[in-house]
């Protein structure tokens, strides 16, 4: 939703980026005539469907149907709302995100909890140099100055109300804590801090704003090990993974991003001069993780223990990467020795030894066929059909391209036996651009005011095609009062005046359907499309009056007609 972000605003934002930049940034796009064409983000194919207009400020998939401006491509692509997309868009341009009402924004600005979020962080960082007990676990681990102020790590004291007493001072920051997964609430009602004697570790958005913490006790004896914040209305910890915002800081161009199971983990290898490790954040990994993974990085290697549950966890991450390996993308497996962890590994053998590790992690496509036949006998045929009925149904899985032709070309060596496999639903068909679309005479009217908004201008008013009793007829009038406001305004800038209306999706299928010809052509289209409708108005008029008797008819509609019956239509004003 829109919120109380001013209209002007986003005029101003979309007029001021550039969609081929943002999406550009995101999605490697290639020239194509005016356009600029990719493989969707938004779903698996082999061959572009997915086409940018620099002219329209418009991308659209030919494929899926995904379509809309630079800010719904930031809520698609990054699973932003509507103000985070325009606050993210606005930093970029060095714009800053003005609110109508004050002080009364609307429900989904969490300016208030971001807020909150980042006062707790700095009580604990404040806290971690008072406690000589944390200071001396730091120590033992290993961490310098530098790693603990670049993590914002700190301390959680003992106690029921550390953080209750020094920001819950009034009944909205009581609400706020709650709110943000900061205090708990007891049997009888009383209130604590959630968080007592751990160390303290931010969770940060794709922003860099602290959303969650996870708090990690000192002592062997204490339970649990690690305590996350719960889901709040700014965390999910299936969609999260913790130091992807200080990877994406540390790597203009990352090409590989590690994925290991601790939080301490991470933070060893940033500070051994590894800083592409992320973890998840105590869950499997899930689909939305490995999208996020894929779209830091082409290559992900997930890092487990070599133990039973490592094994597991691998399985899990393999099992929600298939869907996502589109070509291009590849991830592999690191199973560490027992008793190992990325910590103590890149303490004993330095970046370098730990990077080794990396070059020689196993191809997904091994660990799969040998996870899959490790209680298989393959040298006898049960077997072997074991294995292809085992692993038909998760090639089956990965999207279509020259990866999952080459896992069925690894079946059939492995068993004899062929993946059959059938084209996913949501893979690309054939592409078959539309040359020109049937539509109704308003329709097309709007689908070429879409095209050239700038042609509003010589369009005076009072509309004469407003008499015609059509649908449409009246959101063309107010789209011509829109466009005639903004003197300037692009294609996409027009059509977000109407996003929070029923009729915002059917306008953007108008602008995403092809108009041919040249601006020249498109603007004489549009003005005979205009001279139609006004003298189907005329037509529709008359007949209307002339199925009247005569001596049912007013006097003011007796002079009308006559004046209808009298008119020749002539071409409207300022047409060119």
């Amino acid at each position: 939703m829109r919120g109380l972000i001013p209209d002007s605003f986003i005029d101003e934002l979309l007029a001021r980026v550039d969609i081929v930049d943002v999406i550009e940034r995101r999605v490697p796009l290639k020239k194509a005539g005016r356009e600029w064409t990719a493989c969707c983000p938004f779903h698996d194919e082999r061959t572009p469907s997915f086409y940018v207009s620099p002219t329209k400020q418009f991308y659209h998939c030919f494929g899926c149907g995904a379509h809309g401006s630079a800010i719904k491509f930031l809520m698609e692509y990054e699973r932003l709302e509507f103000p985070d997309a325009v606050e993210e868009l606005a930093q970029s341009v060095g714009l800053t995100v003005p609110r109508e009402g004050g002080n009364d924004r609307p429900r989904e600005d969490k300016t208030d909890l971001y807020a909150l979020l980042d006062a707790s962080t700095r009580w604990y960082e404040e806290q971690l140099p008072r406690s000589a007990e944390a200071q001396a676990y730091c120590k033992k681990r290993g961490l310098d100055a530098d790693t603990v102020a670049r993590f914002r790590l700190g301390w959680a004291p003992a106690g029921y109300d550390g953080i209750i007493k020094a920001l819950g001072n009034n009944p909205r920051r009581m609400e706020l804590l709650g709110e943000a997964g900061m205090v708990s609430t007891g049997e009888r009602g009383s209130k604590y801090d959630r968080f007592r004697e751990r160390l303290m570790f931010p969770i940060l958005d794709r922003r860099g704003r602290v959303i969650a913490f996870g708090g990690r006790v000192l002592s062997s004896e204490q339970s649990p090990k690690y305590l996350n914040s719960p889901e709040t209305p700014l965390f999910h910890k299936g969609r999260e993974l913790f130091a992807l915002w200080q990877v994406k800081q540390a790597n203009a161009n990352l090409q590989r991003i590690v994925v290991v199971e601790g939080y301490m983990d991470v933070i060893a290898l940033h500070q051994a001069g590894l800083p592409i490790a992320v973890a998840t954040l105590g869950t499997a990994t899930t689909p939305e993780h490995t999208e996020l993974l894929f779209r830091a990085a082409p290559d992900v290697v997930f890092c487990f223990d070599g133990d039973r549950a490592g094994r597991a966890a691998a399985w899990k991450a393999l099992d929600a990467a298939l869907p996502r390996l589109r070509d291009g993308r590849q991830a592999y497996f690191l199973f560490l020795p027992e008793g190992e962890d990325p910590d103590t590994l890149v303490r004993k053998e330095g970046k370098e030894g730990f990077e080794q590790r990396l070059k020689n992690a196993t191809p997904l496509s091994d660990y799969f066929f040998a996870e899959l036949a490790h209680d298989v006998d393959t040298s006898s045929l049960d077997g072997r059909a074991r294995l292809a009925e085992r692993a038909r149904p998760l090639i089956a899985r990965l999207p279509d391209g020259a990866f999952r032709d080459l896992m069925a070309d690894e079946l059939e060596k492995r068993t004899g036996a062929r993946a059959t496999l059938q084209t996913p639903a949501n893979a690309q068909r054939p592409l078959q651009r539309p040359v020109a679309v049937q539509r109704s005479l308003v329709r097309s009217a709007i689908a070429l005011l879409l095209a050239q908004p700038g042609v509003a201008d010589t369009v005076e008013k009072p509309y004469r095609f407003l008499r015609l009793d059509k649908p449409g007829v009246e959101l063309l009038a107010e789209l011509l009062d829109t466009a005639r406001a903004r003197p300037g305004i692009n294609p996409a800038m027009l059509v977000e005046h109407f996003a929070e209306r029923p009729e915002y999706p059917a306008l953007q299928k108008l602008m995403s359907a092809l108009v041919p010809g040249e601006p020249d052509m498109q603007a004489t289209e549009f003005f005979d499309a205009l001279a139609k409708l006004e003298r189907e108005a005329v037509v529709q008029r008359k007949a209307e009056l002339m199925s009247k008797q005569r001596s049912q008819l007013s006097d003011e509609e007796k002079t009308e007609l006559r004046d209808i019956l009298s008119i020749r239509i002539s071409p409207l004003p300022g047409r060119p």
